[in-house]
């Protein structure tokens, strides 16, 4: 903005507002849709593959996923090979998906088993294959890989979800924990994601600017550091309690699209047990899902459920009580479809933002280069050892002052 000789500034001075490509756009062929393709993704909760194809977006191309009758999943391009019929019309049976067109039958790694209208249930049929991407199912959802396959990497795992005592269980959840709102979110995915590592929001805007939407705890100040980590980045943030406690809540996130931090509603003590996922569905679209380690007695609930504003959930707000208790979702899709960039005036409180686009940025040039990018691992190995969690222990004044 330019000031004029009289000291006023006019908006109308702005040049034309700008996004970086290279953090927000995921189609094939774009250096960070190159990048995502060379990681699993999840795109559906395994519970929901039941008798009906299921249509998906991921990374900006169509697909529809089914369960074969032998238990076997499929991910499809939408388009039937043949004449490219929409594929979520057609049926699941049990050696794979049939086309509604022309009724083509097609197992779930994209081979074509029937041509009714061809002589003999088509001679050529051996020729055509639909197009189809590699699945895995983990967690209770189910996974995608879309890169090359001469690259494609073992699914991570994670060791808190790894080990479960008796009365444990394993439960998927994709209501977008941490949007606050509808689980797909109309706004670029980066934009979401590195609200991650944007710890100081949670003092202000879930806790001092609106009403206290999770925890008093999180109303406290915090002092924060940013770490690079092996696998991407780590916020450490200690608020210091009135009890001569200091509350500490470590947050990470892996690289390409992994969030691992613990709930902000529940501040007991112990390690993050559930890990996220950001699908970047699109340029312009966002869902987050979730895996977490729970007691089977705990009734099932949706993190969109939890109360946010007297008592109520997003959806139960009214628009007006939006506006005055904003949250996740008011500032991140405000920010509009996709971000301008150009716009921003970075601050040392974005240290954190900061580091994880230079961290993305470098991975992007690791692929241009030929290189596995970070947490790209061909075999199998350990589970990742999560550090995220809380903590209670006493500050190092109260410490001082206990010393013998």
């Amino acid at each position: 903005m330019v000031q004029h000789s009289d000291g006023r500034f006019s908006a109308y001075d702005l040049p034309p507002p700008s996004y970086d490509p290279l953090l927000t756009q995921v189609d094939k062929g774009t250096p960070a849709g190159e990048l995502l393709r060379r990681y699993w993704h999840p795109v559906l909760k395994a519970s929901e593959l039941d008798a009906e194809p299921r249509p998906v977006r991921a990374l900006g191309e169509d697909l529809v996923l089914f369960r074969s009758g032998h238990g076997e999943v499929g991910a499809f391009h939408a388009r039937c090979a043949h004449r490219g019929a929409d594929l979520r019309y057609g049926k699941v049976e049990p050696q794979g998906l049939r086309c509604c067109y022309h009724g083509w039958l097609f197992d779930a790694r994209g081979r074509c088993l029937e041509q009714p209208c061809e002589p003999d249930g088509g001679r050529l049929r051996d020729r055509v294959r639909q197009p189809s991407y590699p699945t895995r199912e983990l967690y209770g959802l189910i996974f995608i890989y879309m890169g090359p396959l001469d690259q494609m990497p073992a699914l991570p795992r994670y060791d808190v979800l790894e080990t479960l005592a008796p009365n444990q269980e394993i439960r998927a959840d994709d209501t977008s924990i941490g949007s606050g709102g509808p689980a797909i979110m109309p706004c670029n995915w980066f934009q979401a994601f590195e609200n991650v590592m944007d710890p100081y929001h949670v003092f202000v805007l879930h806790s001092t600017f609106s009403s206290v939407q999770f925890s008093e705890l999180l109303a406290v100040r915090p002092d924060i550091s940013f770490a690079k980590t092996p696998g991407g980045v780590a916020s450490t943030q200690v608020r210091r309690m009135r009890n001569g406690e200091d509350f500490v809540r470590v947050v990470e996130v892996l690289l390409p699209t992994v969030r691992i931090s613990p709930h902000p509603a529940f501040t007991t003590p112990g390690p993050c047990t559930n890990i996220s996922w950001y699908l970047p569905i699109d340029n312009t679209h966002t869902r987050i899902f979730t895996a977490l380690r729970v007691p089977k007695w705990l009734p099932k609930f949706k993190f969109s459920e939890i109360p946010v504003y007297e008592g109520k959930s997003w959806f139960d707000m009214t628009e007006e009580e939006r506006r005055r208790s904003p949250g996740d979702y008011e500032a991140q899709v405000g920010q509009g479809p996709v971000t301008f960039h150009s716009e921003e005036n970075l601050a040392t409180s974005d240290a954190g933002v900061a580091l994880l686009r230079r961290l993305f940025l470098a991975d992007l040039q690791r692929v241009r280069d030929g290189v596995a990018p970070t947490n790209v691992r061909l075999d199998d190995g350990p589970a990742y050892a999560v550090a995220a969690g809380h903590t209670f222990h006493p500050s190092a004044e109260t410490a001082r002052t206990q010393a013998p």
